[in-house]
């Protein structure tokens, strides 16, 4: 299993987890803000669960992209 959270207020909006997994992530039209897709917001944690590890490497680009520090990935 794949986690992935994204702490979505803090996001500043800069595109990096897009352009590293676009697949995952896109930026709301809304707020100019991250989305992690078909994830559940708990407290302003957006967590995704997926049994797909081959969202792992792009994933984990898109969390040393990130300049806030606001997405994590683990392999359970």
């Amino acid at each position: 299993m794949v986690i992935i959270t994204l702490q979505r207020d803090k996001c500043i909006g800069c595109n990096y987890c897009v352009e590293m997994a676009p697949v995952q992530f896109q930026m709301s039209k809304k707020d100019g803000k991250s989305v992690l897709i078909k994830s559940v917001n708990a407290k302003g944690f957006y967590t995704l669960k997926s049994p797909d590890h081959t969202i792992v490497e792009s994933c984990e680009l898109a969390a040393k992209a990130c300049p806030v520090k606001i997405i994590s990935v683990k392999e359970t």
